[in-house]
């Protein structure tokens, strides 16, 4: 189930995501996700997304909000895909669409699954990468 806890709300959180150094991206056609990790909150939900679908691409809200129920429904099905990653962290994702067109529900899956799939790529090739504080590894570096 998509609980409410799992829905990212913070103002605060979802500045730091869009215009944070930490935040990574990846893209796959027509959704695109950024995330980044942050320390676990009191909540025990091991990941809190973002659904956004610009008026830009659907003018009517009908078409957006159907768009937002087919993603939200891919990743609640798929949020497996995410267990065992940085245990002690929380990741926090904004998936964000990208088309002006509908898409079926099960190509909208299979992209979300792939998103997911990619995210635990990134995160384990370099885990330490994302919680670190950027100007302590620009330091860090130059050191070496």
């Amino acid at each position: 189930m998509f609980s409410k806890e799992e829905r990212l709300c913070s103002r605060l959180l979802i500045e730091k995501l869009f215009n944070g150094d930490r935040s990574k991206s990846v893209m796959s056609f027509p959704l695109r996700a950024i995330f980044m990790t942050e320390e676990r909150d009191d909540s025990c939900v091991r990941a809190k997304i973002l659904v956004s679908v610009p008026k830009k691409n659907f003018k009517h809200a009908v078409d957006r909000n159907r768009v937002k129920r087919q993603v939200r429904e891919a990743y609640r099905k798929n949020k497996t895909i995410l267990d065992g990653v940085l245990p002690e962290k929380m990741l926090v994702i904004a998936f964000v669409w990208t088309d002006s067109k509908h898409r079926d529900s099960d190509e909208v899956e299979r992209r979300i699954k792939g998103l997911l799939h990619r995210i635990v790529e990134k995160l384990s090739e370099n885990p330490s990468n994302l919680s670190e504080n950027p100007s302590k590894s620009i330091e860090k570096r130059s050191e070496a």
